[in-house]
């Protein structure tokens, strides 16, 4: 079950940029157990949530159940903007991690919009960045093979660093097909020495992949 937080708005606000800030004194926080699915696809709502910590996770399922995930999202970062048009949510949403977000109405976004209007750019240009997320992940499953849509995937993750924080389900997630698929690959990788296993859900990606498998 969720709760309502104790403590003020402005002590869990305090790491957000100052617009978000303005945002989420208009909500109420509230903190979610891992797992908690706070949005369903094809659902009607006209709330978003303002993450403050933890992780959630957008995704979608097949008549078969077998999930895609659309994205991860953090503090700062905030879900269900696509429904604000009044039409049915476009993603469920559930908590990776336990997590607090700020609960925000259409009602208080629109009070937010019209005292600070360059707040709606900001809405619009991150509605624009996740449409073209969006394109491109399709682009990639329509075009791609599972290796080269995991290729990328791996790539973007380590793009940073060589560690691999993904579970085979998680792959298998994110690329829309069998965990079973994804785990011959990663075996494969292993055996062919481009990937070393560190623990259960960690890799270490030891040399560039190759370009088709």
């Amino acid at each position: 079950m969720d709760s309502i937080d104790t403590p003020t708005l402005e002590s869990v606000t305090a790491d957000l940029p100052p617009s978000l800030r303005l945002l989420a004194a208009r909500g109420m926080a509230r903190s979610y157990r891992r797992g908690t699915v706070l949005i369903e696809e094809g659902s009607q709502g006209d709330s978003l949530y303002l993450i403050l910590s933890g992780s959630l996770r957008a995704y979608g399922c097949d008549a078969r159940g077998r999930e895609v995930t659309y994205g991860i999202y953090g503090p700062g970062e905030y879900v269900g903007e696509m429904s604000l048009d009044g039409g049915p949510r476009s993603a469920s949403v559930i908590t990776e991690q336990a997590s607090r977000c700020v609960l925000l109405t259409r009602a208080s976004l629109q009070a937010h919009i019209a005292e600070h209007p360059e707040f709606a750019f900001e809405l619009l240009t991150k509605v624009i960045r996740r449409a073209r997320a969006a394109t491109l992940s399709t682009k990639q499953l329509a075009l791609n093979d599972v290796y080269g849509r995991l290729k990328a995937l791996l790539e973007t993750t380590t793009a940073t660093s060589d560690e691999i924080l993904l579970t085979h389900q998680a792959m298998a997630q994110r690329l829309g097909c069998s965990r079973e698929m994804v785990s011959k690959l990663v075996k494969d990788l292993e055996l062919g020495g481009y990937l070393e296993r560190v623990a259960n859900g960690r890799y270490r990606r030891l040399k560039t992949l190759p370009a088709r498998w």
